[in-house]
């Protein structure tokens, strides 16, 4: 289970890499329940939380609420050269 604060320090692909994973495990998941051989079925709320966190820190992302941790890195490293030079 990712929190959003782990989400927030993961870059866009890897959280297209998460959410990838975890829409697979949520198949699988659904898969076992249909067959009834799935034992927990409290995994199953803890994935669709798990996506929905994703969706939002991507959402996030495109409104410019978060920003990507790839891109905040260059506006700080941006910020301090353009100190130096005063």
């Amino acid at each position: 289970m990712a929190t959003a604060h782990e989400l927030d320090e993961m870059t866009n692909v890897d959280l297209e890499t998460k959410l990838r994973e975890a829409k697979e495990e949520l198949f699988n998941l659904r898969f076992q329940s249909a067959t009834g051989q799935l034992e927990s079925h409290g995994r199953l709320r803890s994935v669709k939380r798990d996506i929905a966190r994703i969706y939002t820190v991507v959402r996030e992302r495109e409104l410019g609420i978060r920003q990507d941790p790839l891109a905040a890195q260059a506006t700080d490293t941006a910020a301090e050269t353009d100190g130096d030079d005063a």
